[in-house]
């Protein structure tokens, strides 16, 4: 059956991180993407990535003002546009929002950048460790004795850029189908990453948070929110945060310590730590596993990319699917009734043609366009 986004047709221009994984869910949910892809892709674009998945593909040399000309008309037949160029950039191309909204009034024209279009460091480059710097996320995560471990680029560019995109782009295709009027779309990781953020600035305002690392129930500081090394070297996650959850693991641990009755005790965390630290390492991951895994103490295994894939959960949800023989994750979230569908990954270019047809481009033109180095 269609995706919720069938019928949406969303202009995607080729780059790097949250911009293009955007671009991936909303044609996993359906909606027809093209990307304009680059002539010289950039190390990290382009290539035929599997976040490439159910997109069309044309290449254009946007210095061309022939390409511009074919970008305008896919405008004109777009109901969303991504772009994830540094501000001003588009704009120089002569596809800035201005000329691409009096072309088509409709279009929701979607901008991802690490600052925003706006402010002191709106030009300034960076990467995702950076703009999760300044929201206060970096600065509590990892270890007290050492300097803020990087997370993975999940929290920056995924989780405050391309989702936060994506809901911007949907919010406003909702609010065009009532008005007729499109919007421009800002969406800047620093901004996001800092909305992610809210629940911590609530408990920092309420005295339940500490802006030192490791000293708080949900950043390692707490014995029962964690992780621990087993005896063979792999990990498990313990998250017995309610008193009858960690109840349960005391229990199925076989835990009598009353020092572990102070659970919330912070000055007692660390000796707590270093006993659980202890008790973990006297049995596998896997032995763990056995006690403790489908109960109510809040248990897991720590599992590395390719382990996940074969969870025995994991496998029973789908979590996982294989496209052009790639193991990759699924489409999320699911609907009951129309639900997503991860297309093939295309090569790049490889839509032109068909595409400039669909625009209605002549045999001729297109020769000349390829003659031009325009299109290849």
């Amino acid at each position: 059956m269609a995706g919720p986004l069938t019928g949406f047709r969303v202009l995607e221009m080729s780059g790097i991180g949250p911009g293009p994984f955007c671009a991936m869910m909303l044609a996993d949910m359906g909606a027809e993407v093209v990307c304009i892809d680059r002539k010289t892709p950039s190390m990290f674009a382009g290539g035929g990535s599997i976040v490439d998945r159910g997109r069309r593909t044309v290449v254009l040399d946007l210095k061309s003002p022939a390409s511009v000309g074919i970008v305008m008309r896919l405008v004109e037949r777009s109901d969303a546009l991504i772009e994830g160029m540094r501000p001003g950039v588009m704009e120089r191309m002569g596809l800035g929002p201005v000329p691409c909204l009096q072309r088509n009034p409709r279009l929701v024209y979607g901008r991802i950048t690490g600052w925003g279009q706006t402010g002191p460091l709106a030009q300034a480059a960076g990467h995702d460790l950076n703009y999760i710097a300044i929201t206060g996320a970096l600065h509590a995560m990892g270890h007290a004795d050492r300097p803020p471990t990087p997370p993975l680029h999940l929290v920056g560019d995924m989780g405050g850029g391309a989702m936060m995109l994506a809901f911007g782009i949907v919010s406003a295709l909702l609010e065009a189908s009532r008005s007729g009027q499109g919007q421009v779309v800002d969406a800047a990781m620093c901004d996001g990453v800092s909305t992610l953020s809210t629940m911590y600035y609530a408990l920092l305002k309420s005295g339940m948070w500490s802006t030192r690392r490791e000293a708080n129930m949900l950043d390692g500081g707490a014995h029962f929110y964690g992780s621990y090394i087993c005896a063979d070297g792999k990990f498990v996650s313990i998250g017995a945060i309610e008193p009858r959850f960690y109840a349960t693991l005391l229990q199925l641990c076989g835990i009598d310590d009353p020092d572990f009755k102070a659970q919330w005790s912070q000055e007692e965390w660390p000796v707590l730590r270093r006993k659980l630290e202890d008790l973990f390492k006297t049995r596998s991951r896997e032995q763990w596993c056995e006690l403790l895994e489908g109960t109510d103490a809040c248990f897991a295994p720590v599992l590395d990319f390719a382990e996940a894939t074969q969870h025995p959960h994991n496998v029973a949800r789908g979590t996982f699917i294989e496209t052009d023989g790639v193991t990759h994750p699924a489409p999320a979230p699911r609907f009951s009734r129309t639900p997503g569908v991860a297309g093939s990954v295309p090569k790049v270019g490889q839509h032109t043609l068909e595409i400039l047809n669909e625009l209605g481009y002549s045999e001729m033109e297109i020769s000349a366009l390829r003659e031009s180095s325009a299109i290849v």
